[in-house]
């Protein structure tokens, strides 16, 4: 970042390093507890790096899971302790780390709120001020006055997001948290966080919304097994991110980096199939402009998906198919070779056949669901060979996003 040395440091990070005893059964912790010699494995979330956050960015920390992002989150904000080095902090932090975690499930929600300032450092009066913009915020009418065990899931956490994000912190933290409630109060969270930037804020984002990290953060950091691989632009941290996803990301040392088991192309280890297995799905995987695998496409670009079958029998005229659903199972759009009218060929038994659909990505910014098709026609009865229910996640980068899930791409003229 330019002229950073003309910027206040407002968290200074040295040497971190945090380290986890694990233990191979309950009894040697408790053992240990008491000073009694057992045995035990040393696990390092964090394995010793520095870093500085300068006053007024918006820092983006990405990583995979278990990469030691809620470990340093927690370790800045004080909650957890480093076992070496150190952290230091200049302003008042509010954390959206865990919400509604120091509620009372007896209290009302009035109570909470008192409850919840008093722990942040807040007097009564303080409080006072702002209560009026945390009921407005919350927006969960006179649920208010009831005990919050009394509230639904969604209730508790607009509650508890309205008590973090209106406490005027100097430093804003948050580790996946606008994505609560229902896309209204979503809409007012990102409002929010876009006013605390606008503000001239601290705030530290910790998000795998690789769209949000591109479109808020002035500069990124990216995790690895607890080491800081790199920090720069948000472009090209999550290109790196990317890589580190399918194993490519190397260190200066020509070390590779293995962060997922296989190939790394975020497949669910649940996934729905069924079929004949006349012609089985072997595997699938996305790859971007470059030919690189990932499972992040930049909104716009030209991208591939590709799918491989093998076949233990002859087939006729195989039909080979892809599609992509929201998160909540909705079927956007997809296509397959017989609509597109390509590889109408019989094929013989024992052989591989590679397919490649390659198009540019229109969907808006967001996550993703990929399934895949292998079917057909015998004796004109349509047939499943094999089918593959949400087996990819796919993640949509987009500093642009329209209505729907899909853009028009417009062209606007003004006469």
């Amino acid at each position: 970042m330019s002229n950073e040395t003309n910027k206040e440091v407002v968290v200074s990070i040295r040497g971190l390093k945090k380290m986890y005893k694990l233990y191979s059964k309950p009894s040697n912790r408790l053992k240990d507890a008491f000073g009694f010699k057992t045995d035990y494995k040393e696990h390092y979330a964090l394995k010793g790096f520095d870093f500085d956050i300068y006053k007024g960015e918006t820092v983006g920390i990405i990583g995979t899971n278990g990469s030691g992002k809620s470990t340093l989150l927690k370790i800045i904000t004080g909650v957890l302790s480093p076992t070496e080095g150190d952290v230091k902090v200049k302003g008042r932090i509010s954390a959206l780390l865990e919400l509604g975690a120091g509620f009372n499930m007896e209290y009302n929600g009035i109570e909470n709120i008192y409850l919840n300032g008093t722990m942040m450092g807040f007097s009564e009066k303080e409080i006072d001020k702002r209560l009026d913009d945390i009921l407005s915020f919350a927006d969960i009418g006179d649920y208010v006055y009831q005990p919050v065990k009394t509230y639904s899931s969604g209730m508790f956490v607009r509650l508890a997001f309205a008590v973090a994000i209106n406490i005027n912190p100097e430093i804003l933290i948050v580790d996946e948290a606008l994505s609560v409630g229902d896309v209204f109060f979503q809409s007012k969270c990102y409002h929010k966080f876009e006013e605390f930037k606008a503000q001239g804020k601290t705030i530290i984002f910790v998000s795998h919304d690789l769209s949000s990290i591109a479109k808020y953060c002035d500069r990124v950091m990216v995790l690895n097994q607890g080491e800081k691989l790199k920090e720069g632009q948000p472009k090209e941290m999550i290109d790196l991110f990317k890589q580190v996803l399918v194993g490519q990301y190397a260190h200066e040392k020509d070390t590779e980096i293995n962060s997922l088991p296989g190939d790394g192309s975020s497949r669910n280890s649940e996934t729905l199939e069924y079929g004949s297995l006349d012609g089985k799905i072997v595997d699938v995987f996305v790859t971007d402009s470059r030919g690189i695998k990932t499972n992040a496409i930049l909104k716009g670009s030209e991208f591939s998906i590709h799918m491989k079958v093998h076949f233990d029998k002859d087939v006729k005229q195989p039909i080979f198919a892809y599609s992509f659903k929201d998160v909540k199972g909705t079927e956007i759009c997809g296509t397959n070779t017989m609509y597109e009218k390509a590889f109408l060929e019989d094929v013989k038994a024992g052989r591989d056949i590679e397919i490649t659909f390659t198009q540019n990505m229109d969907l808006q910014g967001g996550d993703y669901l990929m399934s895949f098709g292998c079917t057909g026609f015998v004796y004109d009865k349509f047939t499943v060979y094999h089918r593959l229910y949400d087996v990819l996640s796919v993640s949509v980068i987009s500093e642009k996003d329209t209505v729907g899930f899909y853009d028009m791409n417009s062209r606007i003229t003004i006469s």
